[in-house]
């Protein structure tokens, strides 16, 4: 909450802060170095770690399904409403939470679950919101530095594979940049957020982070998850709307200003309500 206010206030200082820049830095370098060199030093069983990807995957999926019921109920463009339903903010959010409160184990089962969220953004998302065929599409989830990252840390999670000292120490001072810049960058997108159509986006708001709570309890019974991996994807399925979401609805011009505001308002009930669930799952 400190490093996000540092970027608040960063934001409404009016200093300039480059955002594409720094997003570039985190998504291409920062974020796969740290998934590369947290997955190549963690000792967590294949299982375990295969638990928490499938509990996401099944809570996004869900998710999906029952946003995409309600948005035709109420006959909202599917394209436009359904990604801040299914994709929370479990990077900038979700991964600080996880560390600070489970250590380096809740990290790494964090970073599990925020590659499958990764995977399922630049795919089903871009999928959803963007414009033009198949093969720019697909092309547009090729460039993405992070899914080569996932595939060399599965690589070296299931081998067991140790890295050369020298490769560890380069990605871990590399990736240790990602976390730092993420809640900084988020507390600046938070900063230029307005709150439009409060009405809406406080449903939207709240079906993202109860329901998604809700829905990851459900699946954390039936998956019998328990410990770290039933707090780590509770946590994550808790989790506010990404402020992802924003950026591809104003790449893609699909209601921008209305995304960000349920953006922040999702932060905010966050904010309000996480430090109340890290207590229950921090003394179960």
């Amino acid at each position: 909450m400190i490093t996000t206010g540092v970027g608040y206030v960063w934001g409404k200082s009016g200093a300039e802060f480059p955002t594409e820049f720094i997003s570039r830095i985190v998504m291409n370098i920062g974020t796969p170095c740290l998934i590369i060199g947290v997955m190549a030093k963690v000792e967590v069983k294949p299982e375990v770690m295969g638990g928490v990807a499938l509990g996401t995957a099944l809570v996004m999926l869900f998710m999906g399904l029952i946003g995409w019921l309600w948005l035709r109920l109420v006959k909202l463009q599917v394209a436009t409403y359904l990604p801040p339903l299914i994709f929370p903010n479990n990077g900038n959010m979700g991964l600080p939470l996880c560390l600070f409160a489970f250590g380096q184990t809740g990290l790494a089962l964090a970073l599990g679950s925020f590659m499958v969220m990764m995977v399922a953004t630049f795919t089903v998302g871009l999928f959803l919101v963007a414009e033009g065929g198949w093969r720019d599409r697909i092309m547009s989830v090729a460039k993405q530095p992070v899914i080569y990252s996932m595939a060399v840390a599965v690589i070296l999670f299931v081998t067991d594979t140790a890295l050369p000292r020298w490769v560890s120490n380069t990605v871990d001072l590399i990736g240790g940049i990602a976390i730092p810049l993420m809640t900084i960058a988020l507390g600046v997108s938070l900063a230029s957020l307005k709150i439009r159509f409060l009405k809406r986006s406080i449903a939207f708001s709240l079906a993202r982070v109860f329901g998604g709570l809700s829905l990851g309890y459900i699946v954390c019974h039936l998956l019998g998850l328990t410990g770290v991996s039933r707090a780590v994807v509770l946590l994550q399925s808790a989790m506010p709307i990404a402020v992802f979401n924003y950026l591809l609805a104003l790449r893609y011009n699909r209601q921008p200003q209305e995304i960000a505001a349920m953006v922040l308002v999702s932060t905010l009930i966050a904010f309000a309500g996480l430090p109340f669930l890290l207590a229950i799952l921090l003394n179960v």
